[in-house]
């Protein structure tokens, strides 16, 4: 096997543990690891995100918070409507011509810098 592969498993796994405990999506382990470790462009890395998700991924970790009285399925459905309308419009405006792969990793960078401060600093 080679080690891209490995790395690759690698990668997914560590995703899918963050995924698991926080709900993240993967997104954020993966993309910079694609990126950083890999040297994958931005906007290949963010694409290979989004399809290694299409699949339902979640499942196995959505039976066990439902299991254990943690998930409002309720909420869940609502945010996936908003999440598939998002997704689409997300992608639309990444792939536009004036937007480089480069101000898409300072688009990225600011994202988790605003989401760490907030979780570090604010109640």
């Amino acid at each position: 096997m080679s080690s891209t592969i490995i790395q690759l498993l690698l990668i997914g796994l560590a995703a899918g543990i963050a995924g698991g405990m926080f709900g993240i999506g993967g997104g954020a382990i993966m993309l910079p690891a694609m990126v950083l470790l890999l040297g994958m462009d931005q906007k290949v890395a963010t694409g290979t995100s989004i399809f290694a998700q299409i699949f339902p991924i979640g499942i196995l970790a959505a039976m066990v918070y439902y299991r254990n009285g943690n998930l409002n399925i309720k909420y869940a459905i609502f945010i996936a409507i908003g999440l598939v309308v998002g997704n689409l419009f997300g992608a639309l405006f990444a792939n536009q011509p004036y937007i480089s792969s480069e101000l898409m990793k300072k688009f990225y960078g600011v994202f988790l810098l605003a989401i760490g401060c907030r979780y570090l600093f604010f109640k």
